[in-house]
């Protein structure tokens, strides 16, 4: 019996729909579902009949829990980097093609929504997030970076919450979410098959989603909206632990968040860390093609580094959430070697 697709695409009434169809993985994404995203894309692109297209996901658990990391990492570590490196080629080709789509682009987002499965939903016309959503970045946690467009994303974030996202991995449920951008609409995850119906019915998209538009006030993350504001300025990672560890000595109503924030991003990969804010720092004056062959350039490095592959190690192959990073403190990461990911390639990557 062949196994089942990884991604399923219909054309109903006028949308395309697609949905994400490992569940049993988290419906993390794969080569072939990059691939296959993109040539449909194309092909929809090219009809006249399909006035929008609609990304849903099997199974409740996650949108999109990220890209196929531990496939990439296995990769890298049987030398085969070149391959794995055309994965990351094709992704960030397709996250430019959502983001430039010639139609409406909707997520319909119930479950996680991180990584790489950002990366197929946030650069679309319209995110609703369900009951069950939860947005994260946390790549620092496993030596790698915000990619899928993060450099372009999360400083457009409201303030300095990119930034926290960013050095984090915080995850924002619906009601954060939407305050911070990431989701344009909330709504009950029991609506979702009446509004998949709705879209395909041919309705402005904008009219469909119009009840879901307003949202409750702020979750937990972006009700100390403005410490991460006065806290996550500035251009050293260091600078900001300061801040956060001032402020965890004080009295003040965001004393306990700013200590729990500081031992959070003490857990993460410093050399992570230094990227990440930097390409927060300098991707709010690029545009979104000059973010994506940033982030190309620097998972060129990445990838025959040594942190990635200790961080997936760590935390989803022994598990042992004890990851050994190379270099281990801050103040051994220069920035001569921030400065290395982010140098031009000899073959960079083709988009505009």
């Amino acid at each position: 019996m062949n196994a089942p697709s990884e991604i399923l695409f219909e054309r109903r009434g006028a949308a395309g729909v697609v949905t994400l169809n490992r569940p049993q993985a988290l419906n993390a994404i794969s080569h072939e579902m990059v691939r296959k995203l993109a040539a449909q894309l194309t092909v929809w692109a090219d009809d006249p009949a399909v006035t929008r297209v609609v990304v849903t996901a099997a199974g409740e658990r996650a949108f999109s829990a990220g890209g196929d990391i531990r496939a990439l990492t296995d990769l890298g570590r049987a030398g085969r980097q070149e391959e794995a490196l055309q994965f990351w080629r094709d992704e960030y080709a397709l996250n430019c093609a959502i983001k430039s789509y010639s139609r409406p682009f909707i997520a319909l987002i119930d479950g996680m929504a991180m990584g790489g499965g950002v990366g197929i939903s946030v650069h679309g016309s319209h995110r609703v997030a369900g009951d069950r959503y939860q947005f994260a970045m946390p790549e620092v946690s496993i030596g790698f970076f915000p990619d899928v467009g993060g450099t372009f994303f999360l400083p457009r974030m409201p303030g300095e919450t990119g930034t926290y996202c960013a050095l984090t991995g915080e995850r924002l449920r619906g009601p954060d979410a939407h305050a911070a951008g990431v989701a344009t609409h909330v709504a009950p995850s029991g609506q979702f098959p009446v509004l998949l119906e709705a879209l395909a019915g041919g309705a402005p998209v904008d009219t469909v989603l119009a009840p879901f538009a307003p949202c409750p006030e702020p979750g937990p993350v972006l009700a100390h909206r403005a410490a991460i504001d006065r806290l996550f300025v500035g251009d050293r990672v260091e600078d900001i632990l300061a801040r956060l560890d001032e402020e965890a000595e004080g009295q003040g109503a965001d004393a306990g968040f700013a200590r729990d924030t500081a031992a959070l991003i003490r857990t993460k990969c410093p050399l992570s860390l230094k990227i990440a804010l930097a390409q927060v720092r300098r991707g709010r004056h690029w545009s979104f093609a000059e973010c994506m062959r940033a982030e190309f350039r620097i998972v060129s490095r990445i990838i025959y580094g040594h942190d990635f592959y200790e961080g997936v190690r760590a935390a989803l192959v022994d598990k042992d959430q004890r990851p050994q990073w190379w270099p281990a403190a801050l103040s051994a990461v220069s920035d001569a070697e921030v400065e290395r990911h982010f140098a031009p390639l000899e073959a960079e990557l083709a988009v505009s």
